[in-house]
């Protein structure tokens, strides 16, 4: 099932609003707050939003300064909320395919995508269609799911419990088994595509980028006492962040 399909899929977009809108989830808990310590001044730039769901970010790129906010993603149903509910007169949303980028006529100083590429196939034309959208020495900041619990090809890895049923090690299979992966999300037939860091790392180099910052988040003390649980993300990491630049 497609990224489009799949969001827009009522059962599915049910699911991940409300999952989206608990007071405690991994996204505002890890993955945001890791995401919003690499971001740059955004004072006077073009921001590109990649998957831009609900549009929070686009909101909050502009109220860090950005003169121009263009928020592309595939689902209706998320742009539909995106501009009912983080709508601003700087911000453009636009019902795309970030596949379909190189058709924009237009340069940004930065690029962002937050836990949308691991839906793209074909991932070195996905980053060499970006750099070629960004301004001499333009940025992309950029999570995903990490390689780890994207590699089993049954979406079946697992944590190992011991006797008091704390988890103690995580199992996985097929990392360096790259393509399409079949899970059950909210609904059957969720389709991402695992590439191991090797490989995702190197189309991110080829394209012509420097590669800044590596980030696997771990939580914050805050984070801890907020959900205990969390704390199993010190075994095995769920979101890789990757900052880089293009040359100026």
């Amino acid at each position: 099932m497609n990224r489009q399909i799949l969001y827009d899929n009522q059962d599915f977009f049910d699911g991940y609003f409300a999952l989206r809108n608990q007071d405690i989830n991994y996204n505002d808990l890890l993955e945001q707050p890791a995401m919003a310590e690499l971001l740059p001044n955004l004072s006077g730039k073009a921001v590109l939003d990649l998957g831009c769901g609900f549009g929070q970010n686009c909101k909050d790129f502009v109220c860090r300064g950005a003169k121009r906010v263009v928020g592309v993603d595939i689902s209706e149903k998320m742009l539909s909320v995106a501009k009912d509910k983080s709508a601003a007169p700087e911000i453009q949303y636009r019902n795309m395919s970030m596949t379909d980028i190189a058709s924009m006529d237009e340069t940004f100083d930065f690029v962002y995508s937050s836990l949308a590429f691991h839906y793209v196939e074909d991932f070195s034309k996905l980053m060499t269609d970006i750099y070629n959208l960004l301004a001499p020495n333009g940025m992309l900041l950029f999570s995903q799911e990490h390689p780890i619990p994207t590699a089993t090809i049954d979406g079946l890895g697992h944590y190992n419990k011991d006797e008091n049923g704390i988890p103690v090690s995580y199992t996985f299979s097929n990392y360096s088994q790259s393509g399409k992966r079949e899970i059950h999300w909210f609904i059957d037939g969720v389709v991402k595509f695992h590439r191991p860091m090797g490989e995702l790392l190197t189309a991110v180099a080829r394209a012509g980028f420097t590669i800044e910052v590596v980030c696997e988040p771990t939580p914050k003390d805050w984070a801890v006492k907020k959900l205990p649980a969390i704390a199993k993300e010190f075994i095995k990491p769920s979101f890789l962040i990757v900052q880089a630049r293009k040359k100026a």
